[in-house]
């Protein structure tokens, strides 16, 4: 018991004495920068927030008791064999059914509620991506401007500067993005963890969701489902611009003869419909 209490307030004294350790608690663990990454993010933080202090608060009341009951009730000397057996406490009985009922409402009514918020896709948007994921890499179809990037599976070699050799996906900041999702061979996953957010890419099936970036910056991307042997290449970074910089950016994809749209149909089905030979720059590996 006296390890566990010092344990514990070891753990409360370093969050306390570390500033970054403070900011970490306070933010629920989460990654920091995903701090007004998007327009979800504070959405998303405040459920999760929400929903891992109900759920402490529910262990230290059941650690509680349970200690509580060890201890009041542990074996005395001079005890008889067996306590007293009784078969049931009706209030008991009906407090602990009616309470996580209760618990689970609570819940259920604040994730329905956030999660219907985050995937409404009603409303005008300013820009489209098709997100395609392949084994090992991702491409990224720009609908409106009608061009591509291609991307290819990460090396990853231990050595400095692998991050800037990754597939990029641009996005403008303060701009309703519309993100179809798809996988043209096997399931994937698409993350950005600043986001706070991941959709499913899975092969026939689209999904769609709609975010706004609001914070400029270069951030990670990754595939969260494990769809294979080069599953952790699977990365690609995010980088969120001013309007301008969006804008070169699609000409310079233009000038690189980075025009049409990849092909969103499995492999295996039809040739992918791209303006460049796919060894060039998405070959798989």
């Amino acid at each position: 018991m006296r390890a566990a209490a010092g344990a514990g307030l070891a753990l409360v004294l370093t969050a306390c004495g570390s500033g970054r350790a403070s900011s970490d608690f306070a933010h629920g663990y989460l990654p920091l920068d995903s701090v007004g990454a998007t327009n979800h993010t504070d959405r998303i933080q405040a459920l999760w927030n929400g929903s891992w202090i109900a759920a402490l608060l529910v262990g230290i009341v059941v650690w509680g008791l349970t200690l509580w009951c060890a201890v009041a009730y542990r074996r005395r000397k001079g005890d008889p064999e067996l306590p007293p057996q009784v078969r049931y406490n009706l209030p008991i009985e009906i407090l602990y059914t009616t309470v996580p009922v209760m618990m689970v409402g609570v819940l259920f009514f604040y994730t329905a509620r956030d999660e219907a918020a985050i995937l409404d896709r009603t409303g005008n948007v300013d820009h489209t991506v098709a997100v395609i994921g392949k084994k090992w890499g991702w491409d990224f179809n720009y609908v409106e401007e009608d061009v591509y990037s291609p991307g290819r599976q990460a090396t990853l070699t231990g050595v400095e500067g692998v991050e800037a050799t990754l597939p990029e996906l641009v996005l403008p900041v303060d701009q309703d993005v519309r993100f179809q999702v798809v996988s043209i061979d096997v399931n994937h996953s698409f993350w950005i963890p600043a986001f706070l957010f991941k959709m499913d890419a899975i092969a026939g099936s689209p999904n769609e969701f709609v975010v706004r970036p609001t914070k400029e910056g270069v951030f990670q991307g990754k595939c969260a489902e494990l769809c294979g042997e080069y599953h952790s290449e699977m990365l690609f970074n995010v980088r969120v611009v001013s309007e301008d910089e969006y804008d070169s950016y699609i000409e310079d994809l233009r000038d690189k003869g980075q025009e049409g749209q990849l092909s969103t149909q499995l492999a295996g089905e039809v040739e992918r419909n791209a303006a460049v030979p796919r060894d060039s720059e998405g070959t798989n590996h």
